[in-house]
């Protein structure tokens, strides 16, 4: 069974930002089946909102970042979200993160604020940054 997988905002944008990165591999590997992606109507909406944002540094046109959405939209595993715990995490505004995980019975969160995400853990979530995600990937690959 594939890992369950929410990618936070800033994976995102990372991705979006360079090619190179650890990030855009996993952004490349979204669909593949290589894991399921999950996600919420909130949460792609937070996507959108962040992305189109000049202050990001994204270089894509308006047009590309609505392709790479609906393309999330398409392949996302869409998880209906029916209770609110908030505050749970140190930044609530990751608690929606977290509910999406919880509910779509994810096996990992993917970002680069791992601060932001303690007590996750508590629900069984590994949080991983880009890098350390695409090596478990890998590893059960071989």
């Amino acid at each position: 069974m594939a890992r369950r997988v929410v990618l936070d905002t800033n994976v995102l944008v990372a991705a979006l930002r360079s090619q190179r990165g650890a990030s855009a591999a996993v952004l490349r590997r979204v669909g593949t089946g290589q894991f399921e992606f999950c996600l919420s109507v909130a949460l792609l909406l937070e996507y959108e909102s962040v992305l189109k944002r000049r202050s990001t540094g994204i270089t894509l046109s308006p047009a590309a970042i609505a392709d790479i959405l609906d393309y999330l939209a398409k392949v996302g595993q869409a998880q209906e979200i029916f209770f609110l715990w908030r505050p749970i995490l140190p930044d609530s505004g990751d608690d929606h993160v977290l509910e999406v995980a919880v509910a779509g019975r994810c096996d990992t969160i993917v970002t680069f604020n791992r601060r932001d995400f303690r007590g996750a853990e508590k629900f069984g979530l590994v949080v991983a940054p880009p890098a350390a995600f695409l090596t478990d990937l890998q590893s059960e690959e071989s």
